[in-house]
C-alpha cells in the first residue's frame, strides 16, 4: 500500500484507532480503516496483526513499544515479515529502515515545550517521514505549523471529544489518531 493509498484512507475516515495489542479485536470492529498498535508483545504480533488485516485494516506498529522486538534493522524486517503497513517511531533511524524496507512511517513527536518544537523541523528533514504524528493532539498551533510543510501531519493524545478531532483537522491534521472507542465511528 502507497502512502498515498494510505492518504485516500484518511480523507475518507480521519479517525486512527490507537490501541494496545489487547484491545486490536475491538478496533478491527470499528470503521476506522488504520489501527496504530501502541504497546505490543513480538509473540503474538503477528496473529493480532492477521487478525486486522482479515477485517480490512492497515496496521501500524508503534515499534519503540513492542517487547522482545530489537529497535533496528532486524526489527523492522520482523514488523514487514508480519504483514505491518508500516511503523511509529520516535527515532529517526527507524524511521529511514523501515522507509527502506517498503513500509509507510510516522514519526512521533511530542510538542513538550519551544526547544523541541524548533527541533523538529529538523528532525524531520533528516529522517524524512510519510507522516508525522504531533502530541499531544490538542496542540492545534503547532499542528498548523508543521502541517503548511509537505509532509502530512496527524494529531494524536489528549484528544477525548469531537470537537478536538474537529479543531486538529481543521488546523491542518489529515488524521486524528485517539484511544477513545467512541471516536472511532462515522466522523461528520
Amino acid at each position: 500500500m502507497s502512502v498515498q493509498d494510505i492518504k485516500n484512507l484518511f480523507a475518507d475516515s480521519p479517525i486512527i484507532a490507537a490501541v494496545p495489542q489487547s484491545r486490536i479485536e475491538i478496533a478491527a470492529k470499528s470503521h476506522c480503516p488504520v489501527i496504530f498498535v501502541l504497546r505490543s508483545n513480538v509473540l503474538t504480533l503477528k496473529r493480532y496483526i492477521a487478525l486486522a488485516h482479515e477485517a480490512g485494516k492497515k496496521v501500524f506498529v508503534h515499534i519503540d513499544l513492542c517487547e522482545g522486538l530489537g529497535k533496528d534493522k532486524s526489527g523492522v524486517e520482523l514488523l514487514k515479515i508480519f504483514g505491518a503497513d508500516g511503523i511509529l517511531s520516535t527515532h529517526a533511524q527507524l524511521i529511514k529502515e523501515a522507509k527502506n524496507k517498503g513500509l509507510c512511517t510516522v514519526q512521533r513527536f511530542f510538542a513538550l515545550d519551544s526547544k523541541g518544537i524548533g527541533d523538529m523541523a529538523e528532525q524531520i528533514s533528516n529522517s524524512s517521514p510519510n507522516f508525522v504524528e504531533i502530541m499531544p493532539g490538542i496542540a492545534t498551533k503547532i499542528i498548523s505549523k508543521f502541517a503548511s510543510g509537505n509532509i502530512s501531519v496527524i494529531a494524536g493524545g489528549l484528544i477525548e471529544t469531537r470537537d478536538e478531532v474537529r479543531a486538529a483537522l481543521e488546523g491542518g491534521a489529515v488524521a486524528v489518531s485517539t484511544g477513545k472507542s467512541e471516536l472511532w465511528e462515522n466522523y461528520d
